[in-house]
């Protein structure tokens, strides 16, 4: 029934084509559904088997998609951690996907229901969520507006304190920054540095080499794995100092750094906003004598409330281990290589000899088992 359908469609869309006077783009779709339809007569499946879906399923044209949020039992509770990135990104997940498809099916790629092959829009995800628990160091308005009860949690069972914070004036900020990047070196800590564009990240780095800085440059261009080796070496003090731009932000859990530097801190924009520098600021969280220097000429007023908040919850902090005697200490934490990390994931269910499902980790089965 399904091809029935994809056939009926695929008719109704090249006579629109044909009489929008798009020959090509209508031979283009008759050429390549036909043979798609071929594919599923004969082996069940297709390549982009997914852009038929809506046929295959049974569902009509707009219909909301089944995700994996359908098998969930009516009570469940949905954990968003970062909801301040998951969020947005669960909003523009619909618009972005539909933008691609629709290129695809206006030039003859595609039938129209692949635009049905789709993510949740946003309000179709609302719709699914029962209960929810946002997690975030800076949740969004959309948190806010949309939480019974928002629950702190600014005390650390270590004791550790959020940094201190100090503004300075961008004239002579690259001296004033190798003066503290040695201070630091000297006691054996790393430092992050976070600055506007690329360029920047690469020049800064490249000049730090050629004063003898064990540094290296971060941003988008490099790979997954190349970045996760970089902040490893970090740790590991193969490089004492990172540059980078907007990979030093969520996620980081770097205890060895004791500084967190940031150029033209009062550039107003979406890497200086409020929760980009609070979530920067974290990054020195870790260690005892975090601090963090903003290098700006004016205290944007995101500036002024990341400065604030953070000094709220020092207090908060200072007060609670006044209170019960805690000394702030440290985080001691093992330096893992990315195939350690591989071997701990890799663990598999099996069905034991009594019925029982016990984990297998893979790494420790002899090669010649595997």
């Amino acid at each position: 029934k399904a091809i029935e359908l994809i056939e009926s469609e695929l008719e109704e869309r090249l006579a629109v084509l044909e009489a929008e006077g798009k020959l090509l783009e209508a031979a283009r779709l008759k050429q390549r559904t036909n043979f798609d339809i071929e594919m599923l007569r004969e082996t069940g499946f297709c390549s982009g088997v997914e852009n038929y879906s809506r046929h295959l399923a049974g569902r009509a044209a707009g219909e909301q998609p089944w995700t994996l949020m359908d098998y969930l039992p009516e009570d469940y509770l949905l954990v968003v951690d970062e909801s301040h990135v998951a969020l947005p990104q669960v909003r523009g997940m619909f618009a972005g996907d539909r933008s691609r498809k629709q290129v695809l099916v206006d030039y003859g790629f595609r039938l129209p229901s692949a635009l049905d092959n789709r993510p949740l829009t946003f309000t179709e995800f609302e719709q699914q969520i029962n209960q929810a628990l946002f997690v975030s160091a800076t949740p969004g308005p959309y948190e806010y507006e949309h939480s019974e009860a928002v629950v702190e949690q600014v005390i650390r069972p270590t004791g550790l304190i959020d940094p201190q914070i100090s503004v300075r004036p961008t004239r002579g900020q690259i001296d004033d920054l190798l003066a503290e990047i040695r201070q630091r070196v000297a006691r054996g800590q790393r430092v992050l540095v976070t600055t506007l564009t690329k360029k920047m990240a690469e020049d800064l780095a490249d000049y730090m080499q050629e004063l003898s800085i064990k540094v290296h440059y971060l941003h988008s261009e490099i790979d997954t794995i190349e970045r996760v080796e970089i902040l490893r070496d970090l740790r590991l003090g193969v490089y004492d100092v990172v540059v980078g731009i907007n990979l030093l932000r969520e996620g980081l859990d770097l205890p060895e750094v004791s500084l967190v530097a940031i150029l033209d801190a009062d550039k107003e924009g979406f890497l200086r906003s409020e929760g980009s520098l609070i979530q920067m600021i974290g990054r020195a969280a870790r260690h005892v004598e975090g601090s963090v220097i903003m290098y700006a000429d004016t205290i944007t007023k995101s500036m002024q409330r990341a400065i604030d908040e953070t000094n709220r919850r020092r207090t908060l902090q200072t007060t609670f281990n006044e209170h019960n005697h805690i000394t702030p200490r440290g985080i001691k934490k093992d330096v893992k290589t990315l195939s350690e990390r591989i071997k701990e994931m890799s663990r598999v269910a099996v069905e034991a000899t009594d019925g029982k499902s016990v984990a297998v980790a893979l790494a420790g089965i002899p090669k010649d088992e595997a």
